[in-house]
């Protein structure tokens, strides 16, 4: 019997996954993107026991382990959300900028790992509360920053259970 060769995808033809391909794929994507909430809910809760105890070497402990936790949960999660719902969302009928709700999506993550890149700063807020200092009053820019973290996942986390209709209009110059 003849081998069938698979032909090359025509032109203007999308990727589409195999379903166990694409179900392992969106276990992924769920898993990274649950984990990502329950990782910055503890950096809230650390973030305001920092900000709000008297006792500096507890907050310059929860300092420090936030820090562990962006580097252990926070960056590697977010980046897989990342990377999972962008093949999702190239493999499937949803497409990346096709609904609002998937561009919304992708949207608020580049903002959560944004925000934490550029405004999240525990390892300096370490430094400040070394030898038992009181917190700063920066303590409460960086509970906002995570607060506003926590909002944009749990958004993001919304819209995927709700997917709220609505096709983006793209003009054609």
């Amino acid at each position: 019997m003849p081998v069938q060769q698979q032909s090359a995808p025509a032109a203007g033809r999308r990727w589409r996954p195999r379903p166990p391909v694409r179900k392992t794929l969106a276990l992924v994507h769920i898993a990274a993107s649950v984990a990502l909430l329950g990782e910055v809910w503890g950096q809230l809760v650390l973030n305001l026991t920092a900000t709000l105890t008297a006792d500096g070497a507890l907050a310059h402990a929860a300092y420090r382990l936030m820090w562990v936790l962006v580097v252990a949960g926070g960056i590697p999660l977010a980046l897989t959300a990342l990377a999972s719902g962008i093949a999702l969302g190239l493999g499937s009928p949803w497409g990346l900028a096709r609904h609002y709700w998937v561009l919304a999506k992708l949207v608020l993550l580049i903002g959560v790992i944004l925000f934490g890149a550029l405004l999240f700063q525990p390892e300096a807020m370490a430094d400040a509360t070394r030898g038992g200092a009181r917190p700063s009053g920066r303590g409460w820019e960086q509970v906002a920053v995570v607060s506003g973290q926590f909002v944009m996942v749990l958004t993001a986390t919304a819209l995927s259970v709700f997917k709220p209709r609505g096709r983006v209009r793209w003009r054609r110059s």
